[in-house]
């Protein structure tokens, strides 16, 4: 089996890698509470589960190695309940950029920073597209649940999609870590969404207000995890991975004029 971990290649292993054009996945997630019923750990392990399985796929076609996992995100909205770990703007533009900027003094030109953490996204547009004029490179980013937001809606019962400690995270950490969660607590897992950027009853989604998540959930589960089980998130990682695959692996991603 080629591998596919950074830290697991010696240096010489990842220069040759560089001198073939390979595409470099930075999995950044975050370290936050998941409801009573999941670990800390949800996006950052989940990230790098997508990251791993995606890049074992786009070794058939594409040259392709996974830097180490961030594993602090902007999570200043999940302070208010217990778990959460956050980094500010600043810090995260920090550690973004000497990874990026490392990679790239290594020969590498094509880098991919995948998310796992809805409180990055914006985030990282705006360091990746500095980064991008900056360097003149052709740096992407993405989250995992926008790139496969259509197998994701095909694979959830209760849900449209991908929300927080709800039927598709908890399905999914079922998969990869089955002790750490616990089946009998499921049944009471569930949270209001409400659509829209400031998630208020009411206003209009296209406006957007900060909100801590205890003002929109006591527990901190948005959607509903009775829903979940091992084999739906054996399935929503498999298709993920595929998708996220094909992303990456599109030349044209890469080939676009910046």
């Amino acid at each position: 089996m080629t591998e596919i971990e950074w830290s697991r290649l010696k240096a010489a292993e990842i220069k040759a890698l560089a001198g073939r054009n390979a595409v470099v996945i930075v999995p950044i997630g975050a370290t936050e509470q998941h409801g009573p019923h999941l670990p800390s750990m949800v996006d950052w392990r989940l990230v790098q589960e997508v990251s791993h399985r995606a890049a074992r796929l786009m070794t058939r076609s594409v040259p392709v190695l996974v830097a180490p996992t961030i594993p602090y995100g902007m999570s200043e909205h999940h302070m208010s309940l217990n778990g959460t770990i956050a980094l500010d703007y600043a810090t995260m533009h920090a550690v973004i950029r000497c990874v990026v900027e490392s990679a790239i003094r290594h020969g590498f030109k094509r880098i991919f920073v995948l998310n796992g953490h809805g409180g990055n996204t914006t985030a990282l547009q705006n360091m990746i597209g500095e980064l991008t004029v900056a360097h003149k490179l052709p740096l992407a980013t993405g989250t995992y649940w926008d790139i496969a937001a259509a197998s994701i809606a095909r694979l959830l019962e209760r849900q449209k999609a991908l929300l927080h400690a709800c039927e598709a995270e908890t399905s999914m950490l079922m998969a990869v870590a089955p002790e750490l969660v616990n089946p009998d607590e499921l049944a009471q897992m569930h949270g209001p969404y409400v659509p829209g950027l400031s998630a208020i009853p009411g206003v209009n989604a296209g406006v957007y207000r900060w909100r801590q998540l205890s003002s929109r959930s006591p527990i901190g589960v948005i959607g509903d995890a009775a829903a979940a089980s091992a084999d739906k998130g054996e399935k929503l990682l498999q298709a993920i991975a595929a998708d996220v695959a094909e992303a990456l692996a599109d030349e044209r991603l890469w080939n676009a004029p910046i």
